[in-house]
């Protein structure tokens, strides 16, 4: 019997600033009771959603939550999404309210709009829902974020996954780990299959291609805190032993100033610790050895006179070979008789002369450092110089329990070293006086004084050989999976959207 009145209110919103104001508040307010103008109702909230007024359109967005009743619900999600390009901060903030309120009436037909959205929207309305989905949803409580809920995520997610941009895909895997229904082991299987599926391991490895080296990096970074005793990490330690460490050398990244070759070889020795049952392990830990060999040289051969024959001596790089140390005595230990039944003597031999060889000019170093940083405690250990030599201790000492693991006669592997970048899990007496005795990057300055020969002067690593960047890898995401989603949506200009909802 008011459809007539009510009807009058829906044509405010063709009237000036004081009818749409009033049509604002009241088309919501009566909406339930005239099903039948339903689409009408929502059609004009929407072209005030639209005003250029922005007092107009907040009332009119904040006012949208009243809608999502029923079937609408999921129509009022995804205009609520498409809302999301909104750049007036006061506005987009009612929109993520608005949003937040409807998910707890209907998660999965909210959750249904936003997808919609993600996967056929524009790109700015994509980018923010994706952003939406990544920090909201870990503030739901526990009865919106149901079981169901949880797979409907993960089901769209997957459809997502199939065409993402590295930065989206690290999006998604922040969403996806932090759902409750995946924390458990075969969640975090799941969770590195689809790492595996997006790093396309079956692919051949192309180390001149930017793109390629830099998506296997991006991938393997979501999969190592997924890796644990019971999630293996076998199927990425023999992708990196098998295409990755031959072609070191040859790797490109599209990410200035990344040592590319460190960030390969740290990425492996993380890993290492979790690698299951290997189908070619002696040919991979052969790999990996012959790796290693590499940056560990042979002594220079003396004239006879005593100096050197050569016009300088081998540089130690300390970082790379920690890595493959590392990683070498992680699969040795499943391949225990490696180097004394699968090597020849002479191989053997060479190997002995040089770990030998390493290990004095470790030793020569770890003096200076720790003559370096004698008596250095608190605010003097924060200084740049000196956290860079605390990390370059960790780095020299561990490298020390290694090799002299490997110096047992028959070699052994029993020792636990924990890798210099990575945070010291107990803190108990000892580690605490490692840590502060402890440290990376550039070498510290010679001391001046001395014979040429106890300088040793050799033993600083070159400058740049330490991984400057103290914390875990953390750079800005580039470059397309999947060939970049170039799915070629014209763009619908901002507010002049026409009726796309």
């Amino acid at each position: 019997q008011h459809k007539d009145a009510y009807q009058a209110i829906l044509d405010g919103v063709k009237g000036g600033a004081k009818e749409k104001r009033l049509a604002a508040q009241f088309i919501p307010k009566f909406f339930k009771h005239f099903p039948e103008l339903a689409d009408s109702a929502i059609n004009a909230q929407l072209d005030l959603c639209e005003d250029e007024d922005v007092s107009i359109r907040r009332q009119a967005i904040k006012e949208l939550p009243q809608f999502a009743t029923g079937d609408n619900l999921p129509r009022v999600a995804d205009i609520l999404t498409q809302l999301l390009q909104s750049d007036d901060s006061a506005e987009f903030n009612l929109v993520n309210n608005a949003l937040l309120s409807i998910f707890k009436m209907d998660a999965k037909g909210t959750l249904g709009g936003l997808f919609s959205q993600i996967l056929q929207g524009e790109d700015i309305v994509r980018e923010r829902a994706i952003k939406f989905l990544s920090t909201k949803l870990k503030t739901l409580p526990e009865e919106v974020m149901t079981k169901e809920v949880e797979e409907f995520i993960l089901t769209e997610s997957k459809k997502v996954l199939e065409d993402v941009t590295g930065e989206e895909f690290v999006l998604f895997m922040k969403i996806l780990s932090g759902l409750k229904s995946l924390q458990t082991v075969s969640g975090r299987q799941q969770l590195v299959e689809l790492v595996a599926e997006q790093a396309d391991l079956e692919q051949t490895f192309n180390p001149s291609d930017p793109d390629c080296v830099d998506r296997l990096l991006q991938c393997t970074r979501q999969a190592v805190p997924l890796f644990s005793k019971n999630v293996h990490s076998t199927k990425f330690v023999t992708y990196f032993c098998e295409h990755v460490l031959p072609n070191l050398g040859s790797l490109t990244t599209p990410v200035e100033g990344l040592d590319i070759q460190l960030e390969v070889l740290k990425l492996l020795a993380e890993m290492s610790s979790f690698c299951g049952d290997m189908e070619k392990l002696e040919s991979n830990l052969k790999k990996l050895f012959d790796k290693l060999l590499e940056y560990m040289p042979l002594p220079p051969e003396e004239a006879e006179n005593g100096e050197n024959a050569g016009s300088e001596e081998p540089k130690l790089q300390f970082s790379y070979v920690e890595c493959l140390l590392y990683s070498f005595h992680q699969l040795g230990r499943k391949l225990p008789d490696f180097l004394t039944a699968k090597l020849n003597a002479e191989k053997l031999k060479d190997f002995k002369i040089r770990l030998q060889y390493f290990a004095r000019g470790l030793q020569v170093y770890i003096r200076q450092l720790r003559l370096a940083l004698q008596g250095k405690t608190g605010e003097a250990l924060k200084t740049e110089e000196n956290k860079i030599k605390v990390v370059a201790l960790k780095i020299t000492n561990n490298i020390n329990v290694l090799i002299k693991d490997l110096f047992h006669i028959p070699p052994s592997y029993k020792s636990t070293v924990t890798l210099s970048w990575k945070p010291v899990q107990k803190a108990d007496a000892s580690q605490k006086r490692a840590s502060e005795d402890t440290t990376s990057s550039s070498p510290p300055k010679k001391g001046s004084a001395g014979p040429k020969r106890d300088a040793r002067q050799i033993y600083n690593p070159p400058s740049g050989k330490y991984s400057s960047n103290l914390g875990s890898f953390s750079y800005e995401q580039r470059g397309g999976f999947r060939g970049g989603r170039g799915r070629g949506w014209g763009g619908r200009g901002n507010r002049s959207r026409g009726r796309i909802y």
